[in-house]
């Protein structure tokens, strides 16, 4: 995956599906990522994402990449990448891939746990699915600057 000695300050989380956006933001410090919103790019379109981008004028853009438990990519991973080269001439901060195998699982178990009942969980689970990715990966950064 790539990785960037990015310094603090708000990141966004985008979790590509087949039809929906599921974005997540970082407070501005860079420490803590929430879900924001889940944007249905054929009826919203790029420009929707464009707006939320704008909103929160992120210093990283980072894109859950699906990959397989052996770190292969297939064919969900090849539209992720499509889709952030139609997204890269539009922003000027660095958009960057991270792993976001097991988050869908992790984010399921998290809901099971708080108690959200399954119908609810459905719903759920992308939104947080999004937010572990980007908190993963914002985790991994604090770690690479302390280790400096």
């Amino acid at each position: 995956m790539n990785e960037t000695k990015e310094q603090p300050g708000r990141a966004l989380g985008l979790d590509v599906g087949e039809r929906r956006v599921v974005v997540a933001v970082s407070d501005e410090l860079g420490l803590i990522a929430s879900p924001v919103a889940t944007i249905d790019v054929e009826r919203e379109g790029l420009p929707a994402l464009l707006a939320l981008i704008e909103r929160y004028a992120p210093t990283v853009i980072v894109v859950g990449l699906p990959v397989t438990m052996r770190g292969r990519e297939g064919t969900q991973a090849a539209e992720t990448r499509r889709f952030v080269e139609l997204l890269r001439p539009h922003v000027r901060c660095p958009v960057v891939f991270w792993d976001e195998r097991l988050t869908s699982t992790a984010a399921e178990r998290l809901l099971i746990e708080s108690g959200v009942r399954r119908g609810r969980r459905r719903q759920a689970i992308d939104a947080v699915a999004a937010a572990l990715m980007l908190q993963s990966y914002l985790d991994a950064q604090r770690a690479e600057r302390g280790r400096k």
